[in-house]
């Protein structure tokens, strides 16, 4: 792990620090190799249980995969703004956990989303072939055309628990120049994601409902963490 000993990274906490760090490798061996011919992405990023490049370490490797420089760019930098504080409050270890099982919320919620939008395929064995777009696809590798990758539910499993524990902590929404308290923040991006993911608009290639796991994983630890908090009367 690569230990900060100040300088200009002196105000980034470990966990943190190297999160962003190891993301960062991720996503320039997925450039490099990419322009090689060597997709890591299939292999890391999370695909639909059913298809036969699905395997288990996928839930964890696909947070640190990314699919531009902006995807990379504004996870990264929800996670060195808001990710350190609570770094500092929990401490490292608590910290890791938490941003790995959120991540691993959103990842079974992304699963639990494909299952339920291609239920009709699933569990009808008598289709042999799909039809997509101009395409005739074979079942065993229409599967492989749903995977999913990014820190995002991570990233709002960070959110809502900076909610929680700073709720009047003011937060700039990019572009708009207008402050506003976390805890309406989480409320209003919740919402937003929430409809987005209903909407289910032409198009959109956003994991809505893995962001909103990832929101809800989060939401459950917290509330779990204060519970036990308060009966035995540790603050963290």
């Amino acid at each position: 792990m690569f230990q900060n000993r100040g300088g200009i990274l002196g105000g980034i906490p470990p966990v943190t620090l190297n999160l962003i760090i190891i993301t960062l490798i991720c996503y320039i061996a997925q450039v490099l190799l990419g322009n090689a011919g060597i997709d890591i992405t299939n292999y890391l990023g999370l695909h639909f249980y059913k298809s036969g490049q699905f395997y288990p370490h996928q839930l964890i490797t696909y947070i640190f995969m990314h699919g531009s420089i902006m995807h990379f760019f504004f996870n990264m930098f929800a996670v060195f703004m808001l990710g350190r504080t609570l770094e500092l409050v929990w401490g490292p270890k608590r910290y890791l956990f938490y941003y790995i099982i959120t991540g691993i919320g959103a990842g079974v919620a992304q699963e639990l989303v494909w299952l339920f939008e291609l239920r009709d395929i699933v569990f009808n064995p008598d289709i042999s072939s799909i039809n997509i777009g101009r395409t005739i696809v074979e079942r065993s590798e229409f599967w492989d055309y749903f995977v999913t990758i990014g820190a995002s539910g991570s990233v709002f499993g960070i959110l809502v628990a900076f909610g929680m524990f700073f709720p009047n902590a003011e937060l700039m929404i990019i572009p708009i120049p207008v402050p506003i308290k976390a805890k309406y923040f989480v409320i209003l991006y919740g919402a937003l994601e929430l409809f987005l993911g209903v909407s289910n608009t032409a198009g959109d290639n956003v994991a809505h409902f893995a962001h909103l796991g990832g929101l809800i994983t989060g939401l459950f630890i917290v509330l779990y963490w204060k519970r036990k908090n308060k009966i035995n009367g540790r603050f963290y």
